[in-house]
């Protein structure tokens, strides 16, 4: 994804028609050396991200990034250095800090939930929970924590959910006009559709013509017997209110994925700042 446009509109919105502070109290021909660090640990994500907002704000700044996308770092740990013009350096700085700060505590909090699945093949989705216009980039961070993309939007993936399987008038008829719309409009998209129920299962196993069977808010045992019954005829995936504490149990079922909405929308923010350097 080109995030030229984003970084522009973030800017602008930033900055409207001047950085008055700086303007005012710093002379534009000024010349200084900023680095970025971190003042607690976690998954650092973002640095690429940081290099694009830097060189968009100013293509003559310079920049040495000392981290990657992806490391663990510790309270303290500088990030990256940046040198050149000051008001260029102090025009991306929060838009740079907003970013990195919001897909590292992403990525932290991915990257946790990952380790809690060592030993399995259960992967981790993420959801369509985010930020609207900064999805791109939350989705982004789960990758780098070691999650997995669910489907970025209502354009890549048929998912049938409760909603859509009550309006159709059942689960036969949902997947039925899912298949009819697939081949009248020429497109190949997988068909992922809800389970409430061990009924409902039944049901979806019976009409057939699916890719991923989606087990809403089963308890864990409930979660094996389904597994069980679906035999790997299609992906499973096990969602709705999965936390740390249950992730594990979840998982050890053998179903396929599961998916935590709070991977984006309740991570925090991992503490990160810059600073003037001689």
């Amino acid at each position: 994804m080109d995030l030229t446009q984003f970084i522009v509109d973030a800017l602008n919105e930033d900055i409207g028609d001047g950085d008055h502070t700086s303007l005012a109290s710093i002379p534009a021909n000024t010349e200084g050396k900023a680095k970025i660090y971190t003042k607690e640990e976690g998954v650092i994500a973002g640095i690429e991200l940081a290099e694009q907002i830097f060189h968009t704000a100013d293509d003559s700044l310079h920049i040495s990034s000392v981290a990657a996308d992806g490391d663990h770092v510790r309270n303290g740990d500088t990030l990256m250095e940046v040198s050149g013009n000051t008001l260029s350096i102090l025009k991306a700085e929060r838009l740079v800090l907003n970013c990195m700060q919001r897909m590292s505590g992403i990525a932290t909090l991915t990257h946790n939930m990952v380790k809690l699945l060592d030993g399995l093949d259960t992967k981790i989705l993420d959801t369509r929970k985010t930020t609207p216009g900064f999805r791109y980039i939350e989705k982004w961070a789960v990758r780098i924590g070691g999650g997995v993309n669910h489907r970025f939007g209502l354009y890549d993936m048929i998912m049938i959910k409760d909603n859509h399987i009550d309006f159709s008038g059942g689960i036969a008829n949902a997947i039925q006009n899912s298949q009819v719309y697939l081949k009248e409009h020429n497109k190949e998209l997988h068909i992922c559709i809800e389970a409430r129920t061990l009924s409902d299962v039944t049901e979806i196993l019976e009409q057939g013509d699916v890719n991923r069977i989606m087990l809403d808010n089963f308890s864990v045992e409930q979660l094996k017997e389904a597994v069980e019954q679906i035999q790997g005829k299609y992906e499973t995936e096990a969602t709705g209110g999965i936390n740390f504490d249950t992730i594990r149990s979840y998982a050890e079922t053998g179903v396929d994925y599961v998916s935590v909405g709070a991977l984006t929308h309740s991570a925090g923010s991992l503490d990160i700042s810059l600073i003037a350097i001689d």
